[in-house]
């Protein structure tokens, strides 16, 4: 396995002292090094992959120097205008360090939305004429990995990548986790939230451990899941899913559970909801500061007020719960609001190590959830 702190020297060596991306679970560990160990200016864990590497693009204009971007490899989406109209040496030839987690490796069992991704990642940096090496797994060979691809970086001035398999890296523990005694888990709230909504509400939840907590509730209680859309990719799009069907189906109530992180990345979403004043569009967002699924890397949750961003973006109510008692009160307002409406409810961090994950397939998920929509 590698070092993360070798890995993390090595490219101090050759120059690179920024960072920035947006965590993923086969990075986990070496993003938690970079979090104890960069300084506080020289790491961002950016809002999504495209502006991680447009900071790094800011930063090479800067300085001249050669950030790195660290990114799932479904993040290569949100990444490609940059590196194609930005940092593409047809373009600026601005060069950027992209280290890019592999889930859905094929022959390699992984989640259903990780399957296509981790089918065309490689050649998807071939079409973007990308560069890249796979990171081998002991620390000399990782080395000479390194000075690879920055050789082929200096000579092209161009985007280059280091992509990486699963278990890579050798285990390291964030020393930098914050802990927030909120009273309530996520689970806590989402249980709180499901026992207090009407048989016709809609939910429809965000990619990661709320879907997988949700469908688990569904499972103990003995209720259908046809209620649930549970959106196990496509970060940060939960809301605008939500918002076609609130659309769609006004006599129905849509509830839109979110997370920070996902909220985060494509924020503007906030803002076409706000103007379209659905009273039927109601946003649950679980704020716990942190991308929980994925490591736990810190987000920018408690920096920013999610409320005053709603009511900015033209939300008719928007208030903050923490306790059992808070969210018990704001569910019953939120019910009862016209929308579009948000409750933040702030939680720990954390979720059970033997959360179990959906057992139906996504095409059944879509077929009973259609056919519970036009009931």
């Amino acid at each position: 396995m590698v070092s993360c702190s070798l890995f993390y020297k090595t490219l101090t060596e050759k120059g690179i002292d920024f960072f920035a991306g947006v965590p993923d679970s086969l990075l986990k560990n070496f993003c938690a090094y970079v979090t104890d160990h960069a300084p506080e200016n020289k790491h961002i864990i950016a809002a999504n992959e495209g502006a991680a590497v447009a900071l790094a693009c800011g930063y090479h204009l800067a300085t001249g120097k050669t950030g790195l971007v660290y990114m799932q490899n479904s993040g290569q989406g949100n990444a490609i205008n940059p590196l194609v109209s930005l940092a593409d040496p047809q373009i600026y030839a601005i060069p950027v360090l992209l280290l890019i987690g592999w889930r859905g490796e094929p022959g390699k069992k992984d989640e259903p939305q990780h399957i296509k991704q981790g089918i065309i990642t490689l050649s998807l940096l071939d079409t973007l004429n990308i560069p890249y090496k796979l990171l081998p797994d002991t620390d000399e060979q990782a080395a000479a990995c390194l000075d690879e691809i920055f050789t082929l970086m200096q000579k092209k001035q161009s985007p280059t990548a280091i992509v990486v398999r699963k278990g890579v890296f050798e285990d390291y523990k964030l020393q930098k986790n914050i802990e927030h005694t909120f009273e309530l888990t996520r689970e806590d709230a989402i249980k709180l939230l499901v026992d207090n909504l009407e048989p016709s509400d809609v939910i429809v939840s965000t990619t990661g451990k709320t879907s997988r907590e949700l469908y688990e509730y569904r499972e103990q209680t003995d209720r259908e899941h046809s209620r649930d859309f549970l959106t196990i990719g496509s970060m940060g799009h939960t809301s605008q899913i939500a918002m076609g069907i609130a659309m769609s189906k006004p006599n129905r109530q849509v509830f839109c559970f979110d997370g920070d992180g996902a909220v985060i990345m494509h924020m503007g979403a906030l803002a076409t909801i706000g103007s379209r004043s659905l009273p039927n569009f109601k946003h649950i967002i679980f704020n716990n500061g942190s991308h929980d699924s994925v490591g736990g890397q810190p987000t920018v949750g408690f920096s920013i007020s999610f409320v005053k961003i709603a009511q900015a973006c033209g939300y008719k109510l928007a208030v903050q719960a923490q306790t059992r008692d808070e969210v018990l009160k704001q569910i019953s307002v939120l019910k009862n609001t016209p929308g579009p409406a948000l409750l933040e409810i702030k939680i720990r961090k954390g979720a059970r190590t033997e959360l179990g994950r959906p057992q139906i397939s996504q095409e059944e998920t879509k077929k009973k959830f259609m056919k519970f929509l036009n009931k």
